[in-house]
Parts: C-alpha cells; structure tokens; sequence
C-alpha cells in the first residue's frame, strides 16, 4: 500500500500542528479545520488547505461530525488524523469515516470499544494478565457504593466508567462523604461523558502516575517504547512528565513490557496507545486505565526512543510495515523532561486568554517546543489552555534538569499570564530534582488549587 494523498486533521493546537509537520515529512497534502476562533490559528497558517466548520463552540465545530466529514469530502482527503481529544476516542467516529471511505488514522473501533469503558478495560487487563487495583465493577447506587467502599476499606477513589482526565473523580474517605459525594460525581460522568456509571478503586495515599506507551499494528505485532513518569499534576491533569522514571527498574520494565507486548498483541491492538498505572509507596505497580490515541506528552518517549510516533500511526494505518525490532522492545537512551506551558495563573490556574504580544520560545542544545502560538496570535477562551510544551533532553536526568531549568529563564511570553513561574519552582524544588515524585507534588509544593 501507498502512503496517503492527504490527511485532514480532525484537531486544533499544538497537536495539529504536530501532525501537519509529520505529514509534511512524509510528503502527504494536509487540510486544518478550524472553528471561527481559530481563523488565524498556526495550524491554519501551516496546513495546504483549511476549512471552517463552525463557531467557537466545541459542539458546533471540532465535535460536529457532519462538518468535519463534508470538510474531508469537498477538500479532497482520503484520511483523517484526529490528534487526542475530541473525537480521538470515539468509535462511531471512526466508523463513521470508514463508512464514508476516509481512513481514520489511529485504533479500531473495536480497540477503542474494549478499551474505552474503564470497568471493561479492568476486566480484558485481568484476563490479559496485567496487575490491578483491588476495586469494583460498575455500581447500581450509592447505597451500593458505600457497602462495597466499606468492603474494599475507606478511602476509595470514585471514578467515571466512561472517560478520564479527572472529571466524575471524587477521593472518598468514609460512607457519610460516599452518600455526598457519589450524586456529584455522577452528575459530572453524565454530562463530560453521557455515561454517569461509576465504579470504586483502592485509594493510594502517595502515588505515582506511571505510563507505557506502546504501537500496535493490528497484525500481530506490537511494540511497547518504554515508560513515562506523569506524576506532577493538579486537579488530575498532568503538568510536568519525563522518560523513563527513575522509579521503574530494568526488571519491571521488562517484565511488565513483555506483558503488554502479549496483551496487545492479543488483543489485536492498532495504532498508538498509552497504558497507565499506579505505583503504590511500595513500588507496586497496578493498571489503572488504557487511553487508546496518541497521548499530550509523547514527545519525551520520541525523543528517547528515536521515534516518529505520528509518523507510525501514518504509516500502520495506511498498511505499511512497521521497522521496529522483533522482540516487541525500543530501547531507550538519555533523558527527557515535558513541561506544558499553559495560558493560565500560575497559582490559581484559572485560564488567562488573550492577545500574545510577543513570543520567544527557547532554543539551544537538546531543547524541543511543540506549539501552536506565535507573537500576534489572540489566545481564545474556548478551548484547553495548553499554549507549548517545552522538552528538554539530556544523557542523563540531571542534564535534562539542567537544559530545562536554562530554556525556562529563556522563554518568554508577553501579553498574557503563564505557568512559566510554577515549573521554574518546580525544576528548582530538591524533591524533583532528587526524583521523590508523587500525584500530591504540587501540594507539598504548597500551591494553591492543586487538588480538584
């Protein structure tokens, strides 16, 4: 099979931007879609052809199926590449494109099917011999809840069945907060998700977040690229992430690969995927969930694994060969740290939109910037505040921490508030560079808001 002729992006951004680069590389015509917000976004400045498909609402323009199908069909593409969020996740989006002869470049329904429902996912990750959380199925009711809680033993963490990113999460600590809280995270499952089904989890005091990425062809063959530490986040939103984490050894890399290498090759995986768990105070490591597209932070596997993952999600699903080793394993070499530098306060993290007035990314030896800006860009308020993300890399963590620490005194963005402040504290905190990481970092860091 060939390459594909042109590739509309289904995205807005820096992720957009990202796979308008990879299709250039390539060789392969692309087409932005974009909402009338984002007239004048970077991503329309850069693709070959771009499209209007709507007003500022995610609904009527970025969500809005119809629109981006007619968008596909007048510009000529043959493909859709949906980036993450949005419709990365959504099957009968995928199957809506095959319907209408677009190639919809990432998994298959069916990946996403098995793999999108977090109580189903817990179940296939069982049978396919991954650790798990001690935790619950999917519950009737809140008097349900507080039995099974009190069962698994108070706290639990109370999670949305059908989705992540911290909306439907409530941390629970006794029945009395159960019956409370259990109305208030099904309202917020049913309205970011359509799903209002919750389930329990062991609650880990002091976790760490630890993801694998993997690729799968759909053919039997599946890779994983190491780990990624996501464990610096607030309000369940990862903020700083690195590869590999200094808490994983060489045994339970391998170990645990070669488990998902034969999970995903059973299960018939396609595409780019992330699986993330938890690691408990005692090095402990538990699946969590599988978030089946390309992830914000994959960079820093790239950047120490030598490879183009959008260019292989490009490749397998236009049915080119995939030329990774055998055995399932890419090795990883030095270090490399993400921050996402966000259009936000720094304390507080309420949004901060608004017009750029000057923007100098930095630069210099092993520094990497994805973004979506540019000096004179207006940041608008209706979409995610992710603004760049910065990635320094080094032979080793410590000059990874170095270069990081250099290209954050360098960066700088006029005209709206940023997070610049809070990495800069956080690189220069002893526990981070020390690598005693956990989800409550930003806590011990004293930073206002950092639970939700």
């Amino acid at each position: 099979m060939a390459l594909f002729r042109k590739v509309l992006v289904a995205n807005r951004g820096e992720i957009a931007v990202r796979v308008i680069r990879a299709c250039r590389e390539l060789g392969i015509a692309t087409v932005a879609v974009h909402s009338e917000a984002d007239a004048e976004a970077l991503h329309v400045r850069l693709a070959d052809q771009a499209v209007c498909i709507g007003p500022p609402p995610a609904r009527d323009s970025y969500l809005h199926v119809p629109a981006l199908i007619a968008a596909a069909e007048v510009s000529g593409a043959d493909a859709i590449h949906p980036g993450y969020g949005f419709l990365s996740e959504n099957a009968e989006f995928a199957e809506i494109c095959a319907r209408c002869g677009l190639v919809f470049i990432g998994p298959s329904p069916e990946n996403m099917r098995q793999w999108g429902d977090k109580v189903s996912a817990r179940a296939l990750a069982a049978r396919l011999g991954m650790p798990l959380m001690d935790g619950t199925g999917v519950l009737r009711d809140v008097d349900e809840a507080v039995e099974r809680a009190s069962a698994l033993g108070f706290p639990v963490m109370l999670k949305a069945s059908g989705g992540g990113g911290g909306r439907g999460m409530k941390v629970v600590r006794s029945a009395e907060e159960m019956r409370r809280l259990y109305p208030q995270a099904r309202a917020e499952a049913e309205a970011a998700f359509k799903n209002g089904d919750l389930y329990c989890e062991r609650y880990v005091e002091q976790p760490r977040h630890i993801e694998f990425q993997i690729l799968g062809d759909g053919r039997g063959r599946a890779w994983v690229l190491g780990e990624r530490e996501c464990s610096i986040q607030r309000r369940h939103q990862k903020l700083v992430e690195e590869a590999p984490s200094v808490a994983v050894t060489e045994e339970m890399r391998r170990d645990l690969g070669a488990t998902l290498v034969r999970a995903m090759r059973e299960s018939g995986y396609t595409s780019a995927g992330t699986v993330e768990l938890l690691m408990d105070e005692r090095g402990r490591l538990a699946f969590m969930e599988m978030n089946t597209r390309i992830q914000v932070e994959h960079p820093v596997t790239e950047i120490v694994t030598d490879v183009d993952l959008v260019e292989q999600q490009i490749r397998i699903a236009a049915g080119l060969p995939v030329e990774l080793p055998e055995d399932g394993f890419v090795p990883m070499r030095g270090h490399a740290i993400e921050c996402r530098i966000n259009a936000e306060d720094p304390e507080t993290f309420v949004p901060w939109p608004g017009l750029i007035t000057e923007y100098v990314p930095p630069g210099g030896p092993g520094i990497r910037v994805d973004g979506g800006i540019y000096g004179g860009f207006r940041v608008p308020g209706a979409y995610d505040s992710l603004l760049f993300k910065l990635i320094a890399y080094g032979v080793d963590r410590a000059q990874a921490i170095r270069r990081l620490d250099r290209a954050l005194a360098e960066t700088i963005v006029g005209g709206i508030r940023t997070n610049v402040a809070l990495h800069r504290r956080i690189v220069a905190d002893p526990d981070f560079r020390a690598g005693r990481l956990s989800t409550r970092f930003l806590e011990r860091l004293g930073v206002t808001g950092a639970r939700g």
